[in-house]
């Protein structure tokens, strides 16, 4: 796939401009509602299959292909992302009209460390092909890793990143609306929001360290990988005010996760070892297992009532 260098930049201009668009919009405290954020909802993915279109309308069908199915895998992971920043924002305690401005950070920072990711990968690619085979066993490793504790929820009291967060950098007890820093007696103090922002910033990384390699899984054009997951993350923030109070109700969605990895995992030692299996049937497959977990999922809590809140926790930030 060649893509001109103008490509390159129209596409990250895109995406910034994007970035300012909303950090302007949202740029005062308010709590998102639900038609708001399924407004927002909406339009990034609008934009997300926009970009598949031209995509596929001026490389092909087969590029147009790779690129949907790397969007719809990294958007279907992003959904157990999604429970994780219930869970943080929960813990901490976080009003919810100060979680689109951390959320916002959370995000631009994942998608600097995930072009990070995707430059070494396709490094490593290109360099040493064998590594695919390593990229898919741990795929499959961690689907079923992830199906055996599907049950398991993140703690955050556990955290090391919030251990060494508190341990190194001086922390007031109270939010001071949404600033990330303060002075006490002359002192500069990082308020909780700054914690906040640091914990989901992890946790955002280690998702990328299952995402992209089954991005690489059914494409390996670093142009590719790199709109797919850019794309599906921008509209993750709405994607979490739009499904936070409902995540009670996908019971079956990490055994559908945990099988689209194994899935991808087992197309990538295949398709390099054997024989290529075409992008339609992988897209087809992923979209399957997303749609059965989700269609399960709905119709076993149908009339479920909706929880007060997720599991308490202890906030104090001391």
């Amino acid at each position: 796939m060649d893509v001109s260098l103008w490509i390159w930049f129209l596409l990250l201009g895109g995406i910034i401009a994007m970035l300012l668009v909303d950090l302007f919009l949202h740029r005062d405290a308010h709590v998102i509602g639900v038609r708001e954020a399924a407004w927002w909802s909406a339009l990034w993915v609008s934009i997300g299959l926009a970009v598949g279109g031209a995509i596929w309308w001026f490389y092909g069908s087969e590029f147009g292909m790779q690129y949907f199915a790397g969007y719809v895998i990294e958007k279907s992971l992003a959904v157990d992302n999604v429970f994780v920043w219930a869970v943080i924002f929960s813990y901490f305690a976080v009003p919810r009209a100060y979680q689109h401005r951390v959320l916002f950070y959370g995000v631009l920072g994942a998608l600097i460390f995930r072009a990070i990711f995707i430059a070494a990968g396709s490094w490593l690619i290109a360099s040493f092909a064998w590594i695919l085979y390593i990229f898919g066993a741990f795929l499959i490793a961690t689907g079923i890793k992830m199906l055996m504790q599907r049950n398991e929820h993140i703690d955050p009291s556990k955290s090391r990143t919030l251990r060494l967060f508190r341990r190194f950098i001086p922390t007031t007890d109270e939010y001071e609306g949404q600033k990330f820093l303060t002075r006490r007696n002359g002192v500069l103090m990082a308020t909780p929001l700054l914690a906040v922002v640091v914990v989901v910033e992890v946790t955002d990384i280690i998702f990328a360290v299952d995402s992209i390699p089954a991005i690489f899984a059914v494409t390996q054009e670093p142009f590719l990988v790199f709109a797919s997951n850019a794309l599906a993350i921008l509209g993750l923030r709405a994607m979490y005010f739009l499904l936070a109070d409902l995540m009670h109700r996908f019971v079956y969605l990490k055994i559908g996760l945990s099988l689209v990895l194994v899935w991808v995992g087992i197309k990538m030692i295949v398709s390099h070892a054997i024989f290529k299996i075409p992008t339609a049937i992988s897209l087809g497959i992923v979209i399957a297992i997303i749609a059965a977990s989700v269609v399960a999922s709905l119709l076993a809590t149908r009339g479920a009532d909706e929880p007060d809140k997720l599991d308490e926790k202890d906030t104090s930030h001391a």
